[in-house]
This record gives C-alpha cells, sequence and structure tokens, in this order.
C-alpha cells in the first residue's frame, strides 16, 4: 500500500472542502488554507444578528441538480429543505415573472393566448432573418424578438456583464429563454433546496474530520507547495501565477445592504431590466428560508462591475481576448508538477454548485487511483480551454 501524503488544499469552499473530506477519509493528511477570515467560500451564510434572518454574504446560492449522487452528498452533511426559485422582474413599472413564461407572455402583450397561440405569436415575433446567431442579442432576437428582448434581456444583460450584448457570445444564452406554460420555477433540475443551517454550517461539517486542519487568513504562495505530496488550488488561476501574463477578466459584485421591518418585496429575487435602473436585482434574503419566520428583513440591491485587483471574483467573463490568455496559463499550469486546479476560479470556468461538487468528488477519486498506481495527477481534470 503506498504511503499516505500530505496534501494541501488552497481554498475551504466547496471544492476545497470535499476533496478535503475524500482525501482525509482515505487517510492522508490534509492541510486547508484560505485567505479569508470563514470557511465556505462565496457560499459562506451567517445568521443577522438583528432579524436572526440567514444571509447568504456573497449572494444567493441555490441548490439544484439532477446528480442524485451530489444531492445525497450534500445531504449527509445538512438536511436540505424545500425550495423553489420564483424569480419576478421589474421592467417598464409592471412586475413580470421569469423565465419568461406564458403568463409573463399574456401579461406584457395584454393577451389570453392558450400556448399553441402563444407559440405562434412568438414565432411571428421572432426575427428568422438571423439563421446563425454569433451574439447574444442575435440570439435573443431569433427566438423572442424586439419587444421582450428589450424588455427582459438587454438592460439586465447589459448591467451585468458591463457591455452591449452585441459584444456577448450566443453561448451565454443557450436555451430557449421562453416557456410555453404557467411554470415558473427558474430551475429544471429534479432536485432543488436550501441547506436547512446554512452553507457554512454544511461545509463546516464536511471539514470536521481529524486527518483535515483548516488555516484561515493564510495566504498562499505556489513556492509552499513544494513540500506537499500534491496541492489542490482553487484559488484564481491566474492569482497561481503571481498575475504574469496579466489579469484575466471577472465581473465583480457590490452590495448594498439595508433592513426592512416586515416584508419588503415578497419574494426573494426581483431583478430590475431597465437599464436606467443602476442594480441588476434585489435579494431579500428571507425568503430564501421560506421555513422560517422572521418579522424584519434583510436585502440587497446588487451592482455588478469590472472586477479589479483587490475585488472578488465572481463570474469570469470568457471573451474572444480573455480565452488567448487563459490558453497561455493553461499551459503554464500543465508544466507544474503535484498540482491541480480545481472549482470557479482554478479553471476560470463559471460552475453551479453542484456541478462544483461532481468535478471535486471526481477529482479526489481520480487521485486515489493515480496515487494508487503510481502515476501522474493531471492539472486540470477538464481542460478550462
Amino acid at each position: 500500500m503506498p504511503l499516505k501524503e500530505k496534501i494541501v488544499i488552497v481554498g475551504a469552499g466547496l471544492s476545497g472542502a470535499v476533496i478535503g473530506r475524500e482525501l482525509a477519509q482515505a487517510g492522508h493528511e490534509v492541510e486547508i488554507i484560505d485567505s479569508r477570515k470563514h470557511i465556505a467560500g462565496n457560499c459562506h451564510t451567517e445568521r443577522d444578528a438583528e432579524t436572526g434572518v440567514m444571509i447568504h454574504i456573497y449572494g444567493p446560492h441555490i441548490f439544484h441538480t439532477d446528480d442524485s449522487e451530489v444531492w445525497d452528498y450534500v445531504n449527509s452533511f445538512q438536511t436540505f429543505m424545500p425550495y423553489k426559485n420564483r424569480v419576478k422582474t421589474t421592467s417598464g413599472e409592471q412586475v413580470y415573472s421569469l423565465p419568461v413564461n406564458l403568463h409573463t407572455i399574456n401579461q406584457f402583450f395584454g393577451k389570453t393566448f392558450r400556448p399553441d397561440e402563444a407559440r405562434a405569436f412568438i414565432d411571428e415575433k421572432a426575427d428568422k432573418s438571423i439563421t446563425d446567431p454569433q451574439t447574444f442579442e442575435e440570439q435573443a432576437m431569433r427566438f423572442v424578438g424586439k419587444d421582450l428582448y428589450e424588455a427582459f434581456f438587454k438592460g439586465y444583460t447589459q448591467k451585468q456583464w458591463g457591455c452591449s450584448p452585441t459584444d456577448l457570445p450566443a453561448s451565454i444564452l443557450k436555451r430557449l429563454p421562453v416557456r410555453f406554460n404557467y411554470d415558473d420555477n427558474y430551475f429544471f433540475h429534479k432536485y432543488q433546496g436550501m441547506p436547512e443551517n446554512g452553507y457554512t454550517d454544511m461545509i463546516g461539517r464536511i471539514l470536521d474530520h481529524p486527518n483535515i486542519t483548516v488555516k484561515l487568513e493564510t495566504q498562499f504562495h505556489r513556492s509552499e507547495g513544494a513540500d506537499a505530496g500534491h496541492v489542490f488550488y482553487s484559488g484564481p488561476l491566474d492569482g497561481y501565477f503571481d498575475f504574469e501574463l496579466g489579469r484575466l477578466a471577472y465581473r465583480t459584485l457590490d452590495f448594498e445592504r439595508f433592513s426592512y421591518q416586515g416584508d419588503y418585496q415578497g419574494c426573494a429575487v426581483m431583478n430590475y431590466g431597465d437599464v436606467d435602473v443602476p442594480f441588476t436585482r434585489i435579494t431579500e434574503h428571507k425568503h430564501f428560508s421560506p421555513w422560517e419566520e422572521h418579522a424584519g428583513s434583510v436585502c440587497y440591491r446588487e451592482f455588478s462591475r469590472e472586477c479589479g485587483p483587490q475585488d472578488i471574483p465572481y463570474y469570469p467573463v470568457r471573451l474572444v481576448e480573455d480565452k488567448a490568455q487563459l490558453a497561455e496559463y493553461v499551459t503554464r499550469a500543465e508544466q507544474e508538477a503535484s498540482v491541480t486546479f480545481v472549482g470557479r476560479l482554478g479553471t476560470y470556468r463559471y460552475l453551479d454548485m453542484d456541478v462544483t461538487i461532481r468535478e471535486a468528488l471526481d477529482t479526489a477519486r481520480l487521485y486515489l487511483a493515480r496515487t494508487a498506481e503510481g502515476s501522474r495527477m493531471p492539472a486540470f481534470l477538464h481542460s478550462p480551454v
């Protein structure tokens, strides 16, 4: 049986916690370090002292998946309560439900369409001259037409990404953004829910193993990994290399937090599609825990902007110029010995939580298999390019 190695994991979020737990259970000594003062990364939740509301400190995280193993995994560390994400949007001084559905269409156009009638109506509105959509705007115009695009997609997208939708790839709008029924559940997935006591409690339970040591408020430099058997790095890929090839582009978020006595907006998420409203949405956090009752309320106005050197990176931009720079970093990463890059930041990919956990489980299992056979672990489980 091969000797157990000391593992260093950078980042105490979902990727680091899940990989750490799997390897610790296999007998490895695991040290997890994080630059922040708390575990759970951007999933971090904590109770507001004044209202008792569970706050999603870095913005809402709603768990949804079709992966039954991942669903069973998270439920083994925390009870997930039923939760359906029903998003509303304010556009042109009216409130509509998202995704665009039959109710939205009928309300917006002042109609009483049945599904087949609505489908035919929107098909007439669609810009059929666009046969091969290349941009976000072309994709939206091709499928929903000008009116719905400008009301529900254009302004919000411009604020979220900081550029014209004509500059964004069509791939951002992957699916037909319309439902011809009254289903307003934002996600399609079989399993949907929220952890009863928050994500930080769940990740704390994942990290609760005698072979795991967690060091918070600790910076990592790649030179420190020399003494480890292997490093799993979930920090920013460009940060690992001290940004020697420049900084990859991210969007970051600013939150304007305010309290309210009562129910401020009647839903968890209210988008604002009009471009003259500076924020993208307002989130009311007590509605993320509908099984709880709170008289007071805590809300966030959410603003998106370009990520600077001192900001928390949220969304990888991945435009053409970013992908060229990314390819250079990937080449550098693949030349590193005994380092595997994981997670949203480490692979410069937008990952939902369930995909993050799935990839973490697969990464840990591959490491154990490769260690047993004496072969090298790859830099990436899935190539970022």
